[in-house]
């Protein structure tokens, strides 16, 4: 790792008119950010650990653009993500752990370990064998990193698991879809798709047992198992539960609005009837496939 330097002045000359390298100069401007002579006293102030959130919350951003701006809005949010990159490498950098062109570096060999297909002309190059060997490495890669973590587990007389690298910090149904494909890889899953839909009614009538005759503590537990299972379908179809949960918010949200719209946005004041009414309307409006006989309760 290079230790020429560590801060830049935020006086620097052209620091901020380089026609350079665009990502050289980024790193010399979050530098000149984290510089404890001249540099901004938030950024100094900031640790991997307290800017973490923002890293989930620039992935987000970067979706909702892809899905619903323009190509400025994607490029933008691209940015973003780009600036955490830079942001924790330059955090990393002044603790002497690693820079940016460790990162990079390190994911340039993830890549070509993980593509031996496309790197190595002796491997075979068809879709099945493609996802036969990325799955055997990242198995691999796994055992690799728990033997690198095994002197501090055993330090805090833990086992290690096939779950240990699913992130915690994952959004629940992503994390659920995550931890059951893991256990489905050493064969812990239901043999058929007619067991899990059982399961997934008899975890709906424990739900409805608990919502009368249990603590608040228990129906929270019982909620949770339901949507396990509801992951576990998905999981199972090929859906993701994540990607189908945000649609499913989404398609809420437009229908809604368009109710508000309909009966003149004073929501409030109208009955459930009304209400019912205008969203049968706007389903019938969206053509939706399927037919509208359920009720919005």
């Amino acid at each position: 790792m290079s230790n020429d330097w560590l801060f830049v002045s935020a006086d620097e000359p052209n620091l901020y008119a380089s026609t350079g390298d665009q990502v050289d100069r980024l790193v010399a401007i979050m530098a000149a950010l984290r510089n404890p002579i001249g540099g901004c006293p938030w950024d100094l102030e900031q640790s991997s650990e307290s800017i973490a959130q923002y890293a989930i919350e620039e992935a987000y951003e970067l979706v909702d653009a892809i899905e619903n701006g323009t190509n400025d809005d994607i490029r933008d949010e691209l940015g973003d993500i780009l600036l955490q990159v830079v942001f924790h490498s330059q955090i990393k950098r002044e603790a002497g752990a690693f820079d940016l062109q460790d990162v990079a570096r390190s994911i340039c060999e993830k890549m070509i370990r993980r593509h031996p297909h496309v790197f190595d002309v002796k491997e075979a190059k068809t879709s099945n064998n493609v996802r036969m060997t990325w799955e055997e490495i990242k198995a691999q890669e796994r055992t690799q990193k728990a033997h690198r973590t095994n002197a501090m587990q055993k330090s805090q007389d833990k086992m290690q698991s096939v779950l240990d690298d699913v992130p915690k910090t994952l959004p629940a149904l992503r994390r659920s879809d995550k931890l059951q494909a893991r256990a489905a890889q050493v064969g812990f899953d239901h043999p058929t798709m007619d067991m899990i839909y059982q399961k997934h009614l008899e975890e709906f009538a424990e739900v409805q047992d608990a919502a009368r005759h249990g603590t608040r503590e228990e129906l929270e537990l019982e909620v949770g198992d339901l949507l396990f299972t509801a992951a576990a379908i998905a999981r199972r179809l090929g859906i993701s539960p994540e990607e189908a949960f945000r649609k499913a918010n989404d398609k809420f949200e437009r229908r809604f609005r368009a109710v508000e719209q309909l009966v003149g946005g004073d929501v409030a004041d109208r009955s459930l009837h009304e209400l019912e009414a205008a969203w049968q309307t706007v389903k019938a409006q969206e053509n939706s496939p399927i037919q509208a006989d359920k009720k919005l309760i």
